[in-house]
């Protein structure tokens, strides 16, 4: 059984956010009109890090505000492995002092990285990119997988309702797309201007650099992986169908694997978890029902709809997904529907283990007071452990 503290916290996390949830719900923002999608992508109660551009507990990190119609933002964190290239910066500082954080050098080899796409959670209403939880999160797996973490910071629920979370999870696959075909002409041009000294680089109408410096000198867009927290988890399994239909218009991306972390599924047919676990840990059957009120428009609302039940009218054949993780805690009523998704993936023959966790809860690795426990960093090293599989370089592979 969860701790006496475990059971403690969540008892006023859940009292907290229900009344939460019920004074959005009551104060809900009438219908967007098209001029008016900016959207907000963080509350103020909930406390944020700041981005720290410097190598601070094995990452750098920055913000970038990609979207200026909406407040899609992403924050990325660049693990001090890149430190190892052999032109590399001049040390975990970086080599720029008008910047005051890490700058890749400009010539030479650079190591190269696999990058993730990272979605929070938060039933959708809640949570953030720049979240204190989510920073700490980040900066874990970043280091323990060894890639550049792209985390999204995606519209939140009510003010931005289905499919706008959604919607921002393709934008950002599209934006990662476009950043390294821009970095691959920024390279072209460097070669044909290098012996009179230029530098090659990609500017817009305004004379700022389009390029991505970080992801341009050490992202593989080769190996990408999608990895979605609770009703991230959600918006991973999207973003993967869309980037499963999209094929070669993707390129060079390729999303080689999804890690979903005790996703936030739901059904009109209740399981044998969400039965006997309707009053459980954080997340319960009358708070998760509540968000998805406010997630989906009134008359789309349905426990089946596609954003939350994707065995449900799905637009990509499950034989098409990619090598699929699946993060379950044993105290989460959502478990079951987890690991029925597996089981049809791997009807297809599709690799999708699941990842189950005696004792803990739903957001057990990521929650803020549980990110410190020996079950938070064993659940980051199992995840590092698999997705290595598909990341490492070929030759470099290791099986589990």
């Amino acid at each position: 059984m969860p701790t006496a503290v475990v059971k403690l916290y969540s008892l006023f996390f859940k009292y907290h956010l229900k009344h939460k949830l019920q004074a959005l719900a009551q104060s809900a923002p009438p219908p967007p009109s098209p001029a008016d999608l900016f959207g907000v992508a963080s509350r103020l109660d909930e406390p944020a890090a700041p981005a720290n551009p410097s190598f601070v507990d094995g990452a750098a990190s920055k913000d970038i505000h990609i979207d200026p119609s909406s407040a899609l933002s992403l924050r990325l964190f660049l693990p001090d492995t890149v430190l190892a290239s052999p032109a590399g910066g001049a040390g975990p500082g970086g080599g720029s002092a008008n910047y005051g954080g890490y700058s890749p050098p400009t010539g030479g080899d650079c190591v190269r990285l696999p990058v993730m796409l990272q979605f929070h959670g938060g039933g959708f209403v809640n949570g953030g990119h720049n979240s204190a939880e989510n920073d700490g999160f980040c900066r874990r797996i970043a280091r323990a997988c060894d890639v550049i973490v792209v985390a999204v910071g995606y519209r939140l629920a009510p003010e931005s309702k289905y499919p706008a979370a959604f919607e921002d999870g393709a934008k950002a696959l599209n934006w990662l797309a476009k950043q390294a075909n821009l970095a691959g002409c920024s390279r072209s041009i460097g070669k044909l201007r290098r012996n009179v000294g230029v530098e090659g680089r990609v500017f817009d109408s305004f004379g700022v650099s389009m390029v991505e410096p970080w992801l341009a000198a050490h992202g593989d867009p080769s190996r990408c992986v999608l990895l979605g927290v609770s009703s991230g988890a959600n918006i991973a399994e999207y973003v993967c169908q869309k980037a499963v239909e999209a094929g070669k218009l993707l390129d060079p991306i390729k999303v080689v694997a999804q890690v979903l972390m005790y996703p936030f599924f739901a059904g009109s047919t209740p399981t044998k978890s969400e039965v006997k676990l309707a009053n459980s840990y954080f997340y319960d059957k009358a708070i998760r029902n509540l968000a998805l009120k406010l997630l989906l428009p009134d008359e789309e609302f349905s426990l089946d709809h596609p954003a939350v039940n994707p065995l449900v009218s799905r637009t990509v054949p499950l034989k098409c997904m990619p090598p699929t993780v699946m993060v379950v805690a044993e105290h989460d009523m959502m478990r079951d529907r987890a690991i029925t998704y597996c089981a049809e993936l791997r009807k297809f023959n599709v690799d999708a283990p699941v990842l189950d966790y005696k004792d803990a809860v739903h957001e057990f690795a990521t929650k803020d007071m549980l990110l410190q426990t020996p079950q938070a960093r064993a659940c980051a090293e199992d995840i590092a452990i698999w997705v290595k599989k598909y990341i490492s370089l070929r030759g470099l592979e290791f099986s589990y």
